[in-house]
């Protein structure tokens, strides 16, 4: 076994590093979960996570991964046998309809070829088409964490809107929430589904619904049955803070202040610096000569970068070998993009430091594997950094700057 000294570098698109003062958060006695205390902590992590939403409608909290949401999410909402129109985006999408399908629902899946995002145009027309209106639900993933590739939410809520249809917009969040911008409330989505192990930079173990007026009212008449997931018996004692079994004790103490750290920095700035992250990491990309897989630059994802391995050379020995000698974990390549691509993790508490550290570690890694590539791509995402960091420095000290 190779032993490091120094932190592992984990550049894999979620779970993203807990910082510190998160993990210091949570150093603490589990407390009673009946108790005043915990009441006030309730309060405050669930008005926290509106504000990350951007609602001012509830948001649940479960103890659970990210599937544990969707599964919240469907069965609150539909009934068995109901006609869903979903997307196929990448492995994400592909699993969360294949959970659709278990719960007897009948799955219009529409093809996708991993490298772009969900079309509004082509979910208005299969809309528009549906004069019935037999479709009950509009299901997407928001980031696609297989392919780096994000769909237009906001577009495709117009679309729906543009031909009058009565559909539930459920949207996959999981990885998206807290590292891009995303308005569960202005951009009229009924439930949206995220969990604790991305952008809100905790370890895994809760799960989101962010849930509108009108998805609150199709849980009260769906015919899904449900315990541990459903809405009403969590809202009930939402109201003064608590919840209707044991709940996630301090990994709420971690989401309260990860919610702080959010927040002091500010959404918009915190969606910025993931921009300029993503932008930096795709001009080392290019310099390599390498591809990235999502085509269609108004879909870049802010939260990571799939990168296509050239013809010949396998993307899971290249990690292998990254690992083994730079002590650092890059995202695999899923279902099939097995050993075709890997994917560059920038979300969370990853700075500009960090990440040229790990581009540092991508391009030593690929010189060791022998993947062809033109030496240099890390000094061509610091000439990008360099350049906007210039560009958002106060007046007087561009003066003094050459």
């Amino acid at each position: 076994m190779t032993h490091h000294q120094g932190r592992h570098f984990l550049q894999i698109p979620g779970p993203s590093p807990v910082p510190d003062r998160v993990l210091r958060a949570m150093d603490m006695p589990v407390i009673d979960h009946r108790s005043a205390v915990f009441g006030e902590l309730g309060k405050a992590v669930l008005g926290g996570s509106q504000k990350i939403f951007q609602t001012s409608g509830p948001v649940l909290i479960f103890p659970s991964s990210g599937t544990g949401a969707w599964e919240a999410a469907i069965v609150n909402t539909l009934s068995p046998g109901d006609k869903v129109l979903m997307v196929e985006t990448g492995h994400f999408a592909m699993l969360w309809q294949k959970m659709a399908r278990r719960f007897d629902l009948d799955v219009e899946f529409m093809p996708g070829d991993w490298r772009h995002g969900a079309d509004p145009a082509a979910i208005e027309a299969r809309l528009a088409a549906d004069k019935a209106h037999s479709i009950k639900a509009v299901m997407v993933v928001h980031n696609e964490t297989s392919t780096g590739v994000t769909s237009r939410i906001a577009d495709i809520r117009k679309a729906i809107d543009s031909v009058g249809h009565p559909a539930l917009f459920l949207v996959d969040t999981i990885s998206s929430l807290g590292s891009a911008d995303y308005r569960h409330e202005e951009w009229g989505v009924d439930v949206t589904v995220s969990c604790s192990q991305k952008g809100f930079m905790l370890p895994p173990g809760l799960g989101f619904n962010a849930i509108s007026e009108k998805a609150r009212a199709a849980a009260k008449t769906n015919k899904m049955r449900r315990s541990y997931w459903d809405w009403e018996e969590m809202l009930k004692l939402n109201a003064d803070g608590f919840f209707p079994y044991t709940p996630a004790t301090n990994l709420l103490y971690g989401l309260r202040e990860a919610i702080a750290m959010m927040l002091e920095e500010g959404l918009e700035n915190v969606f910025a610096r993931h921009k300029r992250l993503a932008a930096a990491t795709r001009a080392a990309v290019e310099h390599w000569g390498l591809e990235v897989l999502c085509q269609d630059p108004a879909e870049y994802s802010p939260v990571l970068t799939a990168v296509m391995m050239p013809p010949g050379h396998d993307a899971d020995n290249f990690r292998k070998v990254v690992l083994e000698n730079y002590n650092m974990s890059l995202g695999a390549g899923l279902s099939k993009l097995a050993g075709k691509v890997f994917r560059i993790g920038h979300l969370g508490e990853c700075n500009e430091l960090t990440l040229l550290g790990a581009l540092t570690g991508v391009e030593m890694g690929m010189s060791l594997a022998g993947v062809p590539h033109r030496a240099g791509g890390v000094a061509a995402a610091m000439n990008l950094l360099e350049e906007r960091s210039k560009a958002n420095m106060p007046g007087h000290l561009k003066l003094v700057t050459k």
